[in-house]
């Protein structure tokens, strides 16, 4: 079953579709944008139209939104990954031309609501690296609490990263401001 659309003010959230994977193309391959991703920036188109349509196929435990505008051209998405029964892991990945605009916070914040109020998670957590100053900033203002450093714990395309938790709980967002 495909994610449900969710909107906000500015934005609507779809089920991501293979068909992203130009509009996206532009992210993937965008190294400043792809320094903290789990693999390095995308080399070519059909990379990452495989990625996408890899994140695209229904019932892999997980569900993901495309971040769109009213024009329906993904400029990121937003994730949630299933994890133990009402615990599920956040992810989230945007255009740089849209940094700083309040776009990420808004379309992570509806997920995190749609998360906490339709699917009754008790939990949401993110997985960062350390260094990842804009992720961790995000996460802090909408309410995360950092509850771990695990050394050591991802290989990646710059090498063994350390990793940084923050969860939110159920009860934390409804008092969120």
């Amino acid at each position: 079953m495909p994610a449900p659309t969710l909107t906000t003010d500015r934005l609507v959230l779809r089920q991501i579709r293979a068909d992203d994977a130009e509009a996206l193309f532009p992210v993937l391959s965008d190294p400043e944008v792809m320094t903290w991703w789990s693999s390095g920036p995308h080399q070519s188109l059909t990379e990452t139209a495989e990625y996408v349509a890899s994140n695209a196929t229904e019932g892999q435990g997980f569900e993901c939104w495309a971040i769109t505008a009213a024009d329906d051209v993904a400029l990121g998405w937003v994730i949630l990954i299933d994890g133990k029964p009402a615990v599920k892991e956040i992810g989230y990945i945007l255009h740089r031309d849209q940094w700083r605009g309040g776009i990420a916070r808004e379309a992570v914040a509806r997920v995190i609501d749609y998360g906490f109020t339709e699917l009754e998670l008790r939990r949401i957590f993110a997985d960062t690296d350390p260094e990842n100053a804009g992720s961790i900033g995000l996460l802090e203002r909408l309410g995360f609490q950092r509850e771990g450093h695990l050394r050591g714990e991802w290989e990646t395309h710059m090498g063994v990263r350390d990793s940084l938790i923050f969860g939110l709980l159920q009860s934390e967002w409804r008092t969120a401001p």
